[in-house]
C-alpha cells in the first residue's frame, strides 16, 4: 500500500498548476539531481525537454515552459521568491544561457528546447514529460521520462511505487479502514491520521508544519483580498476579490494578515455577507495562484482555494473559539481524505476532470469541517462523500489554457458545497445513507475512464472551445 503523508497531500509552492506547474518544476529538479549522481552534470553542454498530452495543450497557460526553466535551474518552489518565478525565465529567454543545478551553463532557447507534442500522448500518464541531456559532441548522455500524476506529485517511467517505505500503525487505503480503526481505537480521524504521520516525524514537528501550511494559506487570503489588477496570460481576467473585499466593509483598522483575521473573528455579518466572505477567500487565493503567487496544493493548484476559504469560515464564521491545535485537526483530516482519493481514484484533472480536483478538495474541506464541529468520523465520512457525490462528472475546460475561466469561480463554489455537506452530515444518522465514501470514490473513477478526453484539461472541449478568444495558447 502506497504510504501518504498530509505533507504529500498539502504541499507549498507556487501557481498556477500542480499537475502542470509544480509536477513539472519536481520532474526538472529530480532531472539535474539525477545527472548530478552519474558524475554527468559537469558533462552536460544541452538539454533538450519533450512534453506531451495535457502538458503540451494547456502547458503555456498553466506555467510548464516556466516551471521547467526554473526546475533545471536549482529553484525550489517552496522558497523562489515570487518575484523572481516569472523573471528569472525572462533573464534566461534574453540571456540565451541557463545554469543547470544553478552551476552548469547551457545554452538554452526555450522557443527551442522546449518541445510541444501537441497530438502525441506517452503511455504511462496525460502528463508526460521527457528530458534529455547532451555532451559537447552532441552525443547523449541522459534521458529520463517523468508522468506528473497529480497535486505536484511526479512518477518516473518504470519507477515502482514503494509499499509501505514507512511502518504506518494504522495502514488507510479506504475510507471504511479508516471508520474502523477510528471506531477500534474510540478515536477521532485526527487523532487515527495523527499517529501515522509520527511514523514520519515528531508531533511536534508535524504541528508546525501544519501551522507553517496554514500561515501560508492565510497570507494567500489575505494577499488576494488586497491586490488587484488583471491576472497574465492574454485572458485580460480582472481580479475581483479585492473589490469583493471592499464592499464587505471590515468595521476595523489592520496592517496585517493576522490583524485582518482578529478584525473577521471580532466582526459580525448576516448569513448573505458571509456567503459572500467565503466566496472573497476562494477567490483570493486562485487569484494569487493564477498570478503566479504562493500557495499550498490542497489537493492540487487549481482546487487551492477550497480548503482555505472553508477554514477561514470555520475560524471566523463559527460559534467555535478555533484554536491553533484546532486547525492541525482540520489539515490532518483533510489530508488524510485527500489520500484515499488518490489511493481510489485520482487527483490529476488530466486524468479524472475537475471533478479530481475541485470535487476532491470540496470532499477534504467537508470532512475537515464536520469533525471540527463535532461531528463523528462516519459524518465527516459522509460529509465528503456528500461533497463529491455533488462533484461528479466534473469536467475541467479552462479557457485558454489558463487555470483562470471557469477555475477561479469554481474554488467558491467547491467551498460552499463543502460547507453544505459537513452541515447536512452533522444533521444526519450515516447509518441511514444510502451511498458511502468508498462508493463515490469508485464511482468518481469509474466516471473518469467513461469522460471524454477532452474534458481533462486539454482545453478542447466545453467552455475553452465554445468561448471566442485569442490567447497565445490558442
Amino acid at each position: 500500500m502506497e504510504s501518504i503523508s498530509v505533507f504529500d497531500m498539502l504541499k507549498i509552492g507556487v501557481g498556477p498548476s500542480s499537475s502542470h506547474t509544480l509536477g513539472p518544476w519536481r520532474a526538472a529538479e529530480r532531472f539535474w539531481k539525477e545527472l548530478r549522481a552519474r558524475g554527468l552534470l559537469t558533462n552536460t553542454y544541452s538539454v533538450q525537454v519533450h512534453l506531451y498530452g495535457s502538458l503540451a495543450l494547456t502547458g503555456v497557460g498553466h506555467g510548464t515552459d516556466i516551471a521547467v526553466l526554473l526546475g533545471l535551474s536549482g529553484q525550489d518552489p517552496e522558497t523562489i521568491p515570487v518575484e523572481d518565478v516569472q523573471r528569472l525565465p525572462k533573464r534566461i529567454a534574453e540571456e540565451g544561457l541557463l545554469r543547470l543545478a544553478g552551476k552548469q551553463p547551457v545554452p538554452f532557447n526555450p522557443a527551442d528546447t522546449i518541445a510541444f507534442h501537441y497530438s502525441e500522448r506517452l503511455p504511462g500518464h496525460a502528463n508526460g514529460l521527457i528530458f534529455e541531456a547532451y555532451g559537447e559532441q552532441e552525443e547523449m548522455l541522459h534521458s529520463a521520462t517523468y508522468y506528473s500524476v497529480g497535486g505536484g506529485f511526479v512518477v518516473k517511467e518504470g519507477e515502482e511505487i514503494q509499499e509501505n517505505p514507512v511502518r504506518l500503525p494504522h495502514p488507510i487505503a479506504t475510507a471504511r479502514e479508516l471508520e474502523q480503526y477510528c471506531a477500534g481505537h474510540n478515536a477521532s480521524i485526527w487523532q487515527v491520521v495523527m499517529e501515522n504521520e509520527k511514523a514520519w516525524r515528531p508531533e511536534a514537528e508535524i504541528k508546525a508544519g501544519l501551522l507553517r501550511i496554514w500561515e501560508v494559506m492565510k497570507n494567500c487570503i489575505y494577499r488576494g483580498c488586497h491586490t488587484r489588477g488583471i491576472l497574465p496570460g492574454g485572458l485580460e481576467v480582472s481580479r475581483r476579490a479585492a473589490d469583493i473585499h471592499d464592499k464587505l466593509k471590515l468595521p476595523c483598522e489592520y496592517s496585517n494578515a493576522n490583524e485582518w483575521v482578529r478584525c473577521l473573528i471580532r466582526s459580525q455579518f448576516e448569513f448573505s455577507k458571509v456567503l459572500k466572505w467565503i466566496g472573497c477567500f476562494a477567490m483570493a487565493v486562485n487569484e494569487e495562484n493564477a498570478n503566479f503567487g504562493r500557495i499550498v496544493t490542497a489537493p492540487t493548484n487549481g482546487a487551492a482555494g477550497v480548503i482555505p476559504a472553508v477554514l477561514m469560515y470555520y475560524l471566523c464564521f463559527t460559534e467555535k473559539d478555533v484554536t491553533e491545535d484546532d486547525i492541525v485537526k482540520f489539515l490532518l483530516v483533510a489530508g488524510e481524505i485527500g489520500s484515499i482519493f488518490k489511493k481510489g481514484s485520482t487527483i490529476s484533472a488530466a486524468m479524472g476532470g475537475c471533478q479530481a480536483e475541485i470535487g476532491v478538495s470540496s470532499a477534504m474541506a467537508a470532512a475537515a469541517m464536520a469533525e471540527g464541529l463535532g461531528g463523528s468520523p462516519a459524518q465527516a465520512l459522509m460529509a465528503a462523500e456528500i461533497a463529491m457525490e455533488h462533484h461528479l462528472g466534473l469536467t475541467c475546460d479552462p479557457i485558454g489554457g489558463l487555470v483562470q475561466v471557469p477555475c477561479i469561480e469554481r474554488n467558491s463554489m467547491g467551498a460552499v458545497k463543502a460547507i453544505t455537506a459537513a452541515n447536512i452530515a452533522l444533521d444526519s444518522d450515516p447509518k441511514k445513507a444510502r451511498v458511502h465514501l468508498d462508493e463515490c470514490i469508485k464511482t468518481m473513477w469509474e466516471t473518469a475512464q467513461d469522460m471524454n478526453t477532452k474534458y481533462k484539461e486539454t482545453s478542447q472541449g466545453g467552455l475553452a472551445v465554445n468561448i471566442s478568444i485569442k490567447v497565445p495558447e490558442c
